[in-house]
């Protein structure tokens, strides 16, 4: 294990796209992760909250098996959802592209935890011991990148979600996710 991971950074190294290599990190980005952790939100009816939780509960129970850790993360997902201002049905779509609710999923170019977030996104806003295998901490980085991007993207949903995977210009990522948001939409 201990030999994989340099050949990891190695291969993170030559595998970012230019535009997120960590030399050309755009500034808007870095403060709003930075303002992201500033901010938090929850449910705002307990009923509400109490059907979605277990409707959503019921849909992702083959993906993670333990109750409490299931129900931790749609409530963090939800809670992101509100607080970026973008439909939990899309988040949930790109969990479930990038990690399937596997919080300690990481890619081949070291991309961790549920969102599959970048791990030089820590040292390039100061919080360098987060641990982007916590669902709450990745969850806040993954909704507050996905949401740049869309503002950044004028709204185009399709490019932002390009963006987010790292294959701008092309659509198969975008569709795969919309393929799976329908998954999770009322």
């Amino acid at each position: 294990m201990r030999l994989t991971i340099p050949l990891l950074l190695l291969l993170v190294s030559l595998a970012l796209p230019a535009a997120a290599a960590p030399e050309e990190i755009d500034p808007g980005l870095r403060d709003a992760l930075k303002q992201a952790f500033a901010q938090s939100s929850s449910f705002e009816d307990r009923f509400a909250a109490e059907v979605w939780l277990t409707d959503m509960s019921g849909r992702t129970k083959r993906y993670v098996s333990d109750d409490l850790e299931r129900i931790d993360i749609l409530r963090t997902v939800h809670a992101e959802a509100d607080r970026v201002e973008l439909p939990v049905s899309l988040l949930l779509g790109v969990i479930h592209t990038e990690s399937r609710f596997n919080r300690f999923a990481v890619s081949v170019v070291g991309a961790q935890g549920l969102m599959q977030v970048m791990p030089f996104w820590k040292k390039e806003i100061g919080r360098s011991d987060d641990n982007l295998t916590n669902i709450q901490t990745n969850l806040r980085y993954g909704s507050t990148i996905l949401k740049y991007y869309l503002d950044r993207s004028k709204g185009n949903l399709t490019e932002a979600l390009a963006r987010y995977n790292g294959s701008y210009g092309k659509v198969w990522y975008p569709e795969k996710v919309y393929r799976n948001q329908r998954r999770y939409e009322d």
